[in-house]
């Protein structure tokens, strides 16, 4: 029997070096970082690789939230 991955598809817990020219490549982490709420993202996807359970990421959820909110309002 071929073993499961411990990743959900669609989800990249891998860590991922964080430097400028990271985010040309992709264009939510441009988006992201426009916005001003980049950091917020990857204490999302670090909280994620750590505890494989989006329910302990709330605190992390909600900051990223509240990021995207007030970046939209500003528009």
């Amino acid at each position: 029997m071929a073993s499961k991955s411990n990743t959900m598809p669609g989800h990249d817990r891998s860590r991922k070096p964080r430097n400028d020219d990271d985010d040309d490549d992709d264009p939510v982490e441009k988006m992201l970082k426009k916005a001003g709420c980049l950091e917020q993202h990857y204490a999302v996807q670090e909280c994620m690789f750590d505890n494989r359970d989006w329910t302990k990421c709330q605190a992390e959820v909600k900051v990223f939230r509240e990021c995207i909110e007030k970046s939209q309002k500003k528009k």
